[in-house]
C-alpha cells in the first residue's frame, strides 16, 4: 500500500512544472489579440433621396405670386407655376429655376399637366374690372384649380383671398363674390388641407414692367399704427376700413408654411392670423 501512494506522488507532475507547461504553451499559441481585427466591407447600397415636395403655385408672374415663388425657393422646394406664354414675364435671376408649364386656369388638360407629382397648390389669382371679369377671375378661375387639384388627389391647397373692407365689397361685389364662392369651394374639396388667407391691403415693392413701385412707403406706417387697433374693426361700416395693410412677404412666408407643414391648422386665416405666424420661427 505504501509503495502505491509513493509511485503515485513521484508520478504526478509538480504544480510549478504545470504551469511553466502552461505558460510556454501560451508562449507558443499565435498571439491573436495583437491581430488586427478585420472587417468585411458592407456592400454599398444606393438609397434614393427623400422625394422633394413640388409646389404650384397659380399667379406666379403676380405682385403676390411673385414673392410666393421666391420664398418657395428659398425653402429648397420644387416649384411650377403656370402662364400663357410658358414662361416667367419677370426678369428675376430666381424666375429661371422655376418649372414653367403654358396653360391657363380655364383648360382642364393643361391644368392636370401643371399639377403632375404636385403635392400642394397656392392660388393668387385675382383680378380687377367688370364684376363679371372679376367674378371669372377671383371665383371661376380658382374654382376650376381647387376641382382639378382635388381630383388630382393633391394634399393641400392655399387660396389667397381678402379681407372684408365693409362697404366696398359692395362697390366691387363681382370681386368678393368671386372671392367668397372659391373658399367655399375649398373648404368643400379640402376640409382638413385648405387653407384660406384673408390680407387686407397688401403692401411691399410692386413690379410694373420696369418700374419699381414702393407700396411699403404708405403701407407701413399704416400696418404699425392699426395693427394695435383690432376693437376699431368692429365700429359699423367704416370699422373694416380699419383693418391693418400687411407686407407682401409676411403673406408670402405664411403661404409656403400653410402648403408645406402638415400640422398648419386649416381654415380662414385673417390678416392678425397672418401677421402672427409670420413672426414664428420654424
Amino acid at each position: 500500500m505504501r509503495t502505491l501512494v509513493s509511485r503515485l506522488i513521484h508520478s504526478t507532475p509538480p504544480i510549478s512544472r504545470l504551469n511553466a507547461t502552461a505558460v510556454r504553451n501560451l508562449c507558443t499559441e499565435p498571439n491573436k489579440v495583437d491581430e488586427p481585427f478585420k472587417v468585411e466591407e458592407a456592400e454599398t447600397v444606393n438609397v434614393p433621396p427623400p422625394p422633394t415636395e413640388k409646389l404650384l403655385v397659380l399667379g406666379g408672374n403676380g405682385f403676390v405670386g411673385s414673392h410666393v415663388c421666391r420664398e418657395a425657393l428659398n425653402h429648397g422646394l420644387s416649384v411650377a407655376s403656370l402662364s400663357r406664354s410658358g414662361k416667367s414675364s419677370l426678369h428675376d435671376s430666381w424666375a429661371t429655376d422655376v418649372i414653367w408649364y403654358k396653360g391657363n386656369l380655364f383648360s382642364t388638360d393643361s391644368l392636370k399637366e401643371a399639377l403632375n407629382g404636385v403635392t400642394a397648390v397656392i392660388s393668387c389669382v385675382g383680378g380687377f374690372g367688370s364684376n363679371s371679369y372679376m367674378y371669372k377671375i377671383d371665383g371661376t378661375a380658382n374654382i376650376n384649380a381647387i376641382r382639378a387639384a382635388s381630383d388630382q388627389g393633391v394634399k393641400r391647397f392655399v387660396y389667397i383671398s381678402a379681407a372684408d373692407f365693409g362697404v366696398v365689397n359692395y362697390l366691387l361685389q363681382g370681386y368678393y363674390e368671386g372671392k367668397r364662392a372659391a373658399e367655399t369651394e375649398l373648404l368643400t374639396r379640402f376640409p382638413y388641407g385648405g387653407v384660406i388667407l384673408r390680407p387686407g391691403f397688401i403692401h411691399g415693392t410692386r413690379t410694373a414692367g420696369s418700374m419699381k413701385i414702393p407700396l411699403g412707403v404708405i403701407g407701413s406706417p399704416l400696418e404699425m399704427v392699426l395693427q394695435h387697433a383690432k376693437p376699431l374693426t368692429q365700429i359699423p361700416l367704416i370699422g373694416p376700413l380699419l383693418t391693418p395693410p400687411v407686407n407682401v412677404i409676411a403673406v408670402a412666408k405664411v403661404a409656403v408654411r400653410a402648403a408645406t407643414e402638415p400640422v398648419f391648422p386649416p381654415g380662414i386665416l385673417d390678416v392678425y392670423g397672418i401677421q402672427r405666424y409670420s413672426q414664428q420661427h420654424k
